[in-house]
């Protein structure tokens, strides 16, 4: 490729807009604080900011329950506060995504209030309406994914409705195609506006089975595991027609310039790659998330990498991620010491990384009292865990009371045992996980090696992850420590002939390399090598 699109070479940054910065003091996080921080996120060296929604909505699911796609809650601001920050982040040089949530509404939305009005609603099969079974009782065994059963019974029609997560979030009803042009709309709405892309939610679960069949006993479920997990989601998810619908997607993306479409999918790797679409007609970025859940050890994650490139369609382009707003923060999961090794193998691997609003500077999981919990799958579900609002605690900025982020009441607790961990103490260290993200990301965009390179593994063993990024004569050669004890690698003459151009842990550089590399424990280097010859 003589030229790549931006979001090849490009590096995202995840904003969970709650939660990055308040303007107004309410204790929660707008798009004017956003535009406040731009500065920030443009010397950090991302490309692209991706915005979690924003929309108008009553925040049963914080934002994922949308009355009004075509506007911005007042809670984060007004559309022109959105237009302010488009146009500022442009300047910059900074592209916007967005969240597009098509799977469902919220209760609340007009759409579903006039589907639910009557029976003979000009939409009602907008939304997903059945009958009781013949004996009474919901249509199927369908499940909710926050918990419970994914009927909910309307007492004014007689009918149920489908809703995939909470009751406040009915399901629309992809196979209408009034539904289907009514969404195009709202990407356009965007578009026009001038984003940059969609990442779309939930998109695997767009299409469900026409016959309404039951999903059939998962053998693999234990007690303690989320309840929706009781089954495999066969007719509920990943149905054939998603892939028209993904098409469809992409073409009114690809009625605009250089626009990107991400879709948001927990899928095996070989079902995951499906959704780059027939002659790369689908999505763009296929979100990969198998480094979220993958075990933390070199010997694996070198099988997983090599597994995910194999399975690639010729010309797909890959994409990693170790942190979002559902999951736990990275730093808690493999360490503090771990965390700069995860930082290095994300900002090298090949393929479009994702950074999660402060992952950067290694925030942890916070701990969240009983009574501040806010997730509603938390509150569903209780004692299993699965809490999302330890990954969503506002961004530390500084070590003030209420870490730089508002000057009101938090909407979520700071976590006490990383009040230190803050943006303000880092930059003043230049040994800090931010100032190893700063170099990698400007190492990334000096060298195309690294951003579009062919990715190359090296034989390696124990906790010893080896491989390179290579562009016709430029070669780098990244080594990384996933244990807590030094290893020396020997190599067959001038192999690994180069220089360290960064380590994680701030020092080394220029040192030269032949024969062998040194680590230290929990460390990761990457190394110019010498032009082949």
């Amino acid at each position: 490729m003589s030229d790549p699109s931006w979001w090849r070479r490009g590096v995202l940054y995840e904003i969970y807009p709650r939660s990055f910065q308040d303007s107004d003091g309410d204790g929660v996080g707008d798009l004017p604080g956003i535009r406040r921080r731009l500065d920030y996120l443009s010397d950090l060296g991302v490309d692209a900011l991706w915005l979690s929604p924003f929309f108008p909505s009553p925040m049963a699911d914080f934002g994922y329950d949308i009355a009004d796609y075509c506007d911005v809650d007042p809670l984060f601001g007004s559309l022109a506060d959105f237009d302010a920050l488009l146009t500022d982040a442009h300047s910059r040089g900074l592209k916007v995504i967005i969240d597009l949530v098509p799977n469902h509404t919220s209760d609340q939305h007009p759409w579903f209030r006039e589907s639910r009005s009557s029976r003979t609603s000009p939409k009602r099969d907008w939304y997903i309406w059945r009958d009781a079974q013949p004996g009474g009782g919901p249509p199927n065994n369908w499940l909710s994914e926050f918990g419970g059963g994914a009927w909910e019974y309307d007492a004014a029609t007689g009918q149920y409705y489908y809703h995939a997560f909470l009751a406040s979030q009915p399901d629309l009803n992809w196979r209408n195609p009034e539904v289907r042009a009514a969404m195009h709309d709202v990407m356009r709405f965007w578009l026009e506006r001038g984003v940059d892309g969609f990442r779309v939610d939930v998109i695997w679960h767009l299409i469900k089975d026409a016959e309404f069949r039951d999903n059939p006993s998962n053998p693999d479920y234990r007690p303690g595991q989320p309840p929706h997990r009781a089954l495999v989601p066969l007719y509920t998810t990943d149905r054939p027609e998603i892939h028209d619908v993904i098409t469809e997607l992409r073409s009114v993306v690809d009625e605009f310039p250089d626009r990107l479409l991400i879709g948001e999918i927990y899928l095996p790797l070989e079902r995951l790659v499906s959704y780059y679409g027939r002659d790369l007609r689908g999505l763009h970025l296929p979100f990969n998330f198998a480094l979220l859940a993958a075990p933390w050890n070199a010997r694996h994650l070198a099988t997983l990498i090599e597994t995910y490139e194999a399975h690639l369609p010729r010309d797909g382009w890959p994409n990693w991620v170790l942190g979002n707003h559902d999951r736990p923060r990275i730093a808690s999961r493999v360490g503090a010491r771990q965390a700069p090794v995860a930082a290095m193998l994300l900002l090298t691997l090949r393929g479009t990384p994702t950074i999660y609003y402060g992952d950067e500077i290694g925030m942890l999981q916070a701990k969240i009292p009983p009574h501040r919990i806010r997730d509603p799958f938390e509150l569903n579900v209780p004692g299993l865990g699965v809490g999302r609002d330890g990954c969503r605690t506002p961004m530390q900025w500084d070590a003030s009371g209420k870490a730089g982020f508002t000057e009101g009441e938090l909407w979520l607790p700071l976590a006490a045992e990383q009040r230190h961990v803050t943006v303000e103490n880092q930059e003043a260290d230049g040994t800090s996980l931010l100032a190893l993200h700063r170099r990698l990301l400007h190492l990334r965009r000096a060298h195309p090696a690294l951003a579009i390179g062919d990715y190359r593994p090296m034989a390696a063993t124990g906790d010893l992850l080896l491989y390179q990024r290579v562009l016709r004569n430029e070669r780098f050669l990244v080594a990384l420590n996933f244990g807590a004890d030094p290893i020396e690698a020997n190599f067959p003459k001038d192999e690994v002939l180069g220089e360290i151009v960064l380590s994680t842990r701030g020092d080394r550089i220029g040192e030269t390399t032949r024969n062998a590399i040194a680590l230290r424990d929990n460390e990761g280097l990457v190394i110019a090598l010498a032009p082949a010859h």
